[in-house]
């Protein structure tokens, strides 16, 4: 059969791609800290993370559900936050240690959050502590053994970090009370992770990556099995289309994402976290 939608295709987008350059996202991942470690990889709110700080905060975090939790490999981790700077570190730990990173809506209502919850059999979930209080809600009926609190100061500095937590909770109170036992902050796990040796696990493109969720606008959100291949056959499938206009390792290369969530195609730099291809 000819491939009549081949003509409409910009010159020199090659109609096929290679996978096998890549064995799993963290090997993207490893690839691009190693290539562009100097160079800037996440913005936000005027702080600025290297491809080398968020490969070490990663392997850090990777290490504490490694070696502090012992998650066995492919237990579901939720991470449920907005764009702040722990998303990218999560969410790469996760994968690296090679688990499964459960995108969780921050809006979620406490029966969507319960239905998702427990539908995904996350043992572990990654909050930021604006929505603590709708995960209170639902706890004790789900499988979550572990809760890591991030704060959206956290990552800017002791001084900096410190005014905007006090303005997030006390001014803004932004910050619903919320009593959830035996809680680790974000910080306190990358430190004890940084303690330990994290111990590379070896992945492939067969293996599941994500549980990504419907919308859930016409009945209850289905999760959708994302594999390691799956993404970086999408990603591979992004560069060659729009391969023209991007020149690696400089600014105008960015491809800017909010979360593996969803995709944003316009906005300030400060306003988005932003990855290399």
């Amino acid at each position: 059969m000819e491939k009549l939608w081949l003509k409409s295709y910009e010159q020199g987008v090659n109609p096929e791609i290679d996978i096998s350059q890549y064995s799993s996202i963290s090997d993207v991942f490893r690839q691009s800290v190693e290539k562009f470690s100097d160079k800037p990889a996440f913005q936000n709110m005027g702080k600025t993370l290297t491809y080398a700080e968020v490969g070490k905060l990663a392997t850090d975090f990777a290490s504490y559900l490694q070696n502090v939790l012992k998650l066995p490999r492919g237990e579901r981790v939720a991470i449920m936050m907005p764009n702040v700077l722990q998303y990218p570190i999560a969410l790469f730990g996760i994968l690296q240690a090679g688990l499964v990173a459960v995108n969780t809506n921050p809006l979620y209502t406490p029966r969507e959050l319960e239905h998702q919850l427990k539908d995904s059999g996350a043992t572990t979930i990654v909050v930021l502590e604006n929505f603590a209080n709708t995960l209170e809600l639902v706890l004790p009926r789900t499988q979550i053994k572990h809760v890591i609190v991030a704060s959206v100061g956290e990552m800017f500095g002791m001084i900096k970090g410190a005014l905007m937590n006090f303005v997030i909770r006390k001014v803004k109170k932004m910050v619903p009370e919320y009593r959830i036992p035996n809680t680790v902050t974000f910080q306190t796990a990358l430190k004890q992770g940084a303690a330990n040796t994290f111990k590379p696990v070896e992945l492939t493109r067969d293996d599941t990556a994500l549980l990504q969720y419907t919308g859930g606008t016409t009945g209850l959100a289905k999760g959708a099995v994302l594999s390691h291949g799956n993404i970086c056959a999408n990603m591979l499938q992004a560069k060659e289309w729009i391969k023209n206009s991007l020149h690696e390792g400089e600014r105008n290369g960015y491809c800017r994402v909010a979360a593996l969530s969803y995709l944003c195609l316009d906005g300030k730099p400060d306003d988005f976290c932003q990855y290399r291809f």
